[in-house]
């Protein structure tokens, strides 16, 4: 005959069969809920999902190649800044790559992506910041083309308003353009050649022929003598400034003083 099974195994045949069904609709726990709180909200689409996370994974990226063109360009331009910095602060032959690297705060790998080279590195600057800069300062001779002392006037406050604005300028010049042993300017010379410098000598030429400037000073010491009644006093303004008579003394103080050498010379003004 057979035998009938007993009430408790049909107790625990229910209750394994309703553990089943329990294992096919779990309760959500506090760990799940958070999760599900924290993943796309209500009617949000799979693309928005897929944006947030791309952008969490951009926050958390390790550093490296940068995640897009403007902040690329903001990164490359801080490390130009700090080349300019070490390269007036120390020479540009003591500084390395990895020093550039360092005081940008980025890695030695970040100054690799950019520049391979000091080469490389100074090609940019001659192009990027001495290039515009060269420029600007050769404004004065072609708007006042037929006036020289406001030409050397206005080239004299160029200069004391572009070290004043880039304060590597000064100390940069005297080390490495001024300076026979001057990398800068051995590269500057190679990439830019003399075309401008020439055109300003002619000009001043032509002012002497004409009994516009005095005909006893010399064309090509112009410039070297400008240069060193602006960016020499501003290059070593560190030396003086606990000097209480000095101390005091800024770019248009500067500027006035050079213009004035410059046209007036040391001889007191005569009353008109």
């Amino acid at each position: 005959m057979a035998r009938i099974p007993s009430v408790d195994k049909k107790v625990s045949g229910a209750k394994a069969s309703a553990g089943s069904t329990s294992a096919a609709k779990p309760r959500k726990s506090a760990g799940q809920t958070a999760t599900v709180a924290a993943g796309p909200a209500k009617g949000a689409s799979p693309k928005t999902a897929a944006v947030k996370a791309a952008s969490e994974g951009a926050s958390s990226r390790r550093p490296g190649r940068p995640p897009g063109a403007a902040r690329g360009a903001e990164q490359r331009n801080r490390l130009l800044d700090a080349a300019l910095v070490l390269f007036a602060r120390q020479g540009i032959v003591d500084t390395t790559l990895g020093e550039i690297a360092r005081e940008a705060g980025f890695t030695p790998a970040m100054m690799h992506y950019y520049f391979k080279t000091r080469d490389q590195l100074l090609d940019v600057l001659i192009d990027e910041r001495f290039g515009p800069l060269r420029a600007s300062l050769g404004v004065p001779f072609q708007e006042h083309a037929d006036d020289p002392v406001a030409a050397i006037t206005q080239l004299a406050e160029r200069m004391v308003q572009a070290a004043v604005e880039r304060p590597w300028f000064p100390s940069l010049w005297v080390r490495e353009v001024i300076s026979d042993s001057g990398l800068l300017r051995q590269r500057m010379q190679e990439r830019s050649g003399d075309a401008n410098q020439k055109t300003s000598l002619a000009t001043i030429e032509r002012w002497q022929k004409e009994g516009r400037l005095n005909p006893a000073l010399e064309p090509s010491l112009m410039f070297v003598t400008l240069l060193g009644l602006t960016l020499l006093p501003l290059a070593t303004s560190k030396l003086w400034r606990r000097d209480p008579k000095r101390r005091l003394i800024g770019g248009d103080e500067i500027a006035r003083h050079a213009v004035a050498l410059l046209v007036q010379g040391i001889n007191p003004k005569k009353p008109g």
